[in-house]
């Protein structure tokens, strides 16, 4: 290895910190005009702030009279309507399919003919499970209800939103091949 090989990366290593100093006291030497700009700045008066709205205080109101209904708590009429009307049989064990949203399952086909008829339903996780009439499935206790060659239907069981449950439809096609 030759001396001016060794010599070579120092020298290059000096002359670019040497650059840097330099080119650094250049950048500083020119900011009078920036000092004064922010003196400037500094000595303008701001707009003036608006003062802060009124606020208006409102009058209490007790729901204990005989003659108003607190709003806030369910009437009579709809306490009744949600101890009416279909509910999800609670000690019924769960099915394996009732652990899925109903969207995330899919019909692959169907076994056997007429009232025996069976379908094929593929859970998310790539299962094939066999379905009958009055089983379940979904998150909704979905029974059910019928079997055809290219669909299924069911019933769901969802909230009313007054604590009750209601009926509601749904079905699941056979998916495209």
């Amino acid at each position: 290895m030759s001396k001016l090989t060794a010599i070579r990366p120092a020298f290059m290593a000096k002359a670019s910190l040497v650059l840097c100093t330099v080119l650094t006291l250049a950048a500083c030497s020119g900011q009078d005009d920036l000092h004064q700009w922010v003196a400037q700045e500094k000595q303008k008066k701001g707009a003036p702030i608006p003062p802060l709205p009124v606020i208006k205080t409102f009058e209490t109101f007790q729901y204990n009279d005989q003659d108003k209904r607190d709003p806030f708590s369910p009437s009579t009429a709809e306490l009744q309507t949600s101890n009416s009307g279909p509910r999800p049989d609670e000690n019924r064990a769960k099915e394996p399919l009732e652990m899925f949203a109903l969207d995330s399952l899919k019909m692959v086909g169907t076994v056997g003919t007429g009232a025996g008829m069976e379908v094929l339903v593929k859970d998310p996780g790539g299962v094939i499970h066999r379905v009958h009439r009055n089983e379940y499935m979904g998150q909704n206790y979905g029974r059910v209800t019928g079997i055809g060659e290219d669909h299924i239907d069911l019933v769901e069981l969802v909230s009313n939103g007054n604590g009750g449950w209601m009926e509601r439809s749904a079905s699941i096609a056979l998916g495209e091949k």
